[in-house]
């Protein structure tokens, strides 16, 4: 599987809610640099299930919908 990329505005506001989260939930301030790391890591070890998950969810849905269609036709 490729890598998965985000657009230049996607990863700056992925990044902003890393910063946020950081600020928020653990009280600990990080620059853009460590947030563009933690970003990196989930993208390459979370992400291809996250895709994984979506394009199973997608296939189950499409073949309810093509199922569904095949009932009005008989």
């Amino acid at each position: 599987m490729n890598k998965i990329e985000l657009s230049k505005e996607h990863k700056q506001n992925a990044i902003k809610e890393i910063k946020r989260y950081f600020d928020s939930e653990r009280d600990e301030q990080i620059g853009d640099l460590q947030a563009e790391l933690i970003l990196d890591f989930i993208l390459d070890k979370v992400g291809p299930q996250i895709y994984n998950q979506a394009i199973s969810d997608m296939q189950r849905y499409m073949n309810e919908k093509v199922d569904d269609m095949y009932a009005y036709m008989i």
